[in-house]
């Protein structure tokens, strides 16, 4: 690598994850005021800790990310089994499309789309509707991922069972479903941080009472900054790299995708 290449990467870099490292280290700040460092202080976790309303929405974004990653673990396995079982089949090429479009289309769009849905088909905005759309746009990232483990496995293992005398459901829950297993949780953990993390579309959905993390964060940030919300940015990104780190791990496990 020349230096330019490696002048480039540290800039890039720096662009990126410099912000992040001041709001980590600003949240260790003993001071009220977030641009004056007056000494190291956890005290902001403690707030941070005894505020209901914000607990409440740390809650209510766990509950949201649990159950859409669910559904979309579902239905983005039986769509990339679809696609990578069935061959060519009549409404393939809408089918993929309708699959994948989330995954590029402007979350603004997105969110639009489905608050006209759940107008339309009046039903009551809230913790259910912010599910089901964190589970539309997670579905494709899923099918990604399995889709890329399908293709490398080895339909040999599946044909032995049937061959024993394994109906197909029990070749599917014996077999094919261990042999997916790293990339299904990685596919899982990705969708989890995509509701986690997920802002615009939540904002379009959701209704009274159904306030997320990102949502509650943003809310106070529009008031001024303070310490305790650089503490709860801070866990957020803790989490997420986490749940990243796993995903990644699990997902370059037997030969699984590291898109992620």
């Amino acid at each position: 690598m020349t230096a330019f290449n490696r002048l480039a990467l540290t800039l890039g870099l720096g662009f990126l994850y410099a912000p992040i490292a001041v709001l980590v280290v600003y949240s260790f700040n003993d001071s009220r005021l977030v641009t004056v460092w007056s000494g190291f202080s956890t005290r902001w976790y403690g707030v941070l800790f005894n505020d209901g309303p914000l607990l409440a929405s740390a809650l209510a974004s766990l509950k949201v990310a649990a159950l859409s990653a669910t559904i979309a673990a579902t239905l983005g396995t039986l769509a990339a089994l679809a696609l990578d079982r069935h061959g060519r089949f009549t409404g393939r090429g809408a089918f993929t499309g309708l699959l994948y479009a989330p995954m590029v289309m402007p979350e603004v769009i997105t969110g639009l789309s489905l608050l006209l849905l759940f107008v339309g088909i009046e039903m009551e905005r809230g913790i259910p509707t912010i599910v089901i759309a964190h589970a539309t746009f997670g579905t494709g990232f899923v099918a990604v991922v399995v889709g890329a483990r399908l293709k490398g496995l080895d339909r040999s293992l599946e044909e032995a069972a049937a061959d024993l005398g394994a109906g197909p459901i029990r070749v599917f829950f014996t077999v094919t479903l261990p042999l997916l297993a790293p990339s299904l949780a990685a596919g899982f953990l990705l969708a989890f941080t995509l509701s986690l993390d997920d802002l615009v579309i939540a904002s379009f959905v959701s209704g009274p009472g159904a306030t997320t993390l990102p949502m509650r964060l943003y809310s106070q940030v529009r008031l001024g900054v303070n310490p305790e919300i650089n503490a709860a940015s801070t866990l957020l990104v803790a989490a997420v790299s986490l749940v990243v780190l796993c995903a990644s791990w699990l997902s370059a496990r037997k030969g699984g995708t590291t898109a992620v």
